[in-house]
Parts: C-alpha cells; sequence; structure tokens
C-alpha cells in the first residue's frame, strides 16, 4: 500500500533548523530595538559660534606707586683739626711711699672693739608661738593653750560688742557677710598693721576700726625674747532684712 503524502513534502523535517533560524533572527531584531536611539532636532540645533566676537578682558585700574628718590648722601665728615699747645706747666710726679714698717718702729695698741648686737623683728606664728600674746584678763590661765583659747574668745566677745552691724544694711547689703582680718601684735603688745578685706569697702573701714580699738597685751615670746606674732580674725554675720 503506497502512503498518500510525499515524504518531500514532510515539513517537520527541518523544523529544528526553521527553529533555530527564527530563534536567531527574533534574538537580533530584539536587540536591534533594545539598543535603538532617537535624538530631538532641537536638541541638536547648538547654534553658530561666532568667532569674530572677541571677549573684552576687563583690566583693572591699579594704582602706581612712586617709590621716593633716594636720600642724599652725607655730607663727608670735616677732619678734626689738632692744636698742639706747648706744655708750659712743670707736672709733678707722685711719689708712692713704702708701707713696710721696720722693727725700730712702735706698735700702737688697739683698744678692745665692741659688738653690738643688732635686735632683729622676728615675727612667730601665733599658733606655734611658745608663749603666746596674753590678753588683758587671761593672765590667770596656766598653760599655752588655754591663753591662746581665752585671747581668741576676748577678742571675739571684743569684736562683736564694737562692730557696728547695722552698717551692713546702711551700705545696701543683704545676706550673710564676711570680713577677713589680719593684724599683728609687735613686742611691745600695741595692735600694727591692721588689714581687712570684705564685700564692701565701708566695711573693711569699720573692721578696722574696731580692731584698732583692742587693748595692749603682754607681748608673745619665743625662747624668752619678746617676738611680733601676726593674727587673722574671721568675721561673719548675718544682715537683718
Amino acid at each position: 500500500m503506497e502512503p498518500k503524502k510525499n515524504p518531500k513534502a514532510d515539513v517537520s523535517r527541518n523544523s529544528s533548523i526553521y527553529f533555530a533560524v527564527g530563534l536567531a533572527l527574533m534574538l537580533l531584531l530584539t536587540n536591534l530595538a533594545i539598543n535603538y536611539k532617537t535624538y530631538d532636532k532641537a536638541d541638536l540645533d547648538l547654534g553658530k559660534v561666532q568667532m569674530e566676537d572677541e571677549m573684552e578682558e576687563e583690566i583693572p585700574i591699579t594704582e602706581q606707586l612712586l617709590t621716593p628718590p633716594p636720600p642724599p648722601p652725607p655730607p663727608p665728615a670735616i677732619p678734626e683739626v689738632i692744636e698742639v699747645v706747648e706744655d708750659e706747666k712743670e707736672v709733678e710726679e707722685t711719689v708712692i711711699k713704702s708701707t713696710e714698717t721696720s722693727q725700730e718702729e712702735k706698735i700702737v695698741k688697739v683698744e678692745q672693739v665692741k659688738v653690738v648686737e643688732v635686735e632683729e623683728d622676728i615675727e612667730v606664728p601665733f599658733s606655734v608661738i611658745e608663749n603666746v600674746p596674753v590678753f588683758p584678763g587671761c593672765e590667770k590661765e596656766k598653760s599655752n593653750d588655754a591663753k591662746r583659747q581665752c585671747m581668741s574668745d576676748k577678742i571675739s566677745d571684743f569684736v562683736n560688742k564694737k562692730f557696728n552691724v547695722d552698717l551692713a544694711s546702711e551700705l545696701g547689703l543683704s545676706g550673710k557677710q564676711r570680713i577677713s582680718v589680719m593684724f599683728k601684735i609687735d613686742k611691745s603688745g600695741d595692735i600694727i598693721n591692721v588689714m581687712a578685706r570684705a564685700p564692701h569697702p565701708g566695711l573693711e573701714k569699720e573692721a578696722k576700726r574696731v580692731i584698732g580699738l583692742l587693748p595692749k597685751m603682754q607681748p608673745g615670746k619665743q625662747r624668752g625674747k619678746a617676738v611680733t606674732v601676726p593674727y587673722s580674725l574671721p568675721i561673719l554675720f548675718q544682715v537683718q532684712d
């Protein structure tokens, strides 16, 4: 029995070749479509460059500095005229005598030289002095520590009684006020070199006035000799509003 179709007319015989060629053509067309670019004509119109129009450069105006002419050279120095003066005066030569003594010369006896001791003004701090200054009324205390405490108490009571606490309110100050006072008790027991530091000059003046009223004391002693003793005193008070 013979087949109905011609074997040469079988399309499926070369289908793989046709598929590969068709796929290659499609890929080529796709690549060309993706890479295809278009440009706007307005963007491509760059215009014409006029080479004839030259740019004018603005040259800044500068001020020309005129250098002053060099100073004229100094005039030549006038040579000194040396006058020769005749030596009419006779110059007496100085004769240097010898200071050596001979054995026949008598030796003069020198009297005994007296050495005068100069007293130094020594200052010893109040905290380490051997014998503290004695405030009037503290003579009955026996130990040095007791005299030191008695003196501090007496000075504090004296200042509290004599200090004008109303002065701070009159000066327009308020709150707690602190005044630092320093003074020295010299070898005679007198108060000297009073210094004060306060928030207002008026308070410093009042503190110096009160310390100047302290009575004379027995001077402090170090190794049996009277010495100067510095003393510091803080004054604290509250201003009543």
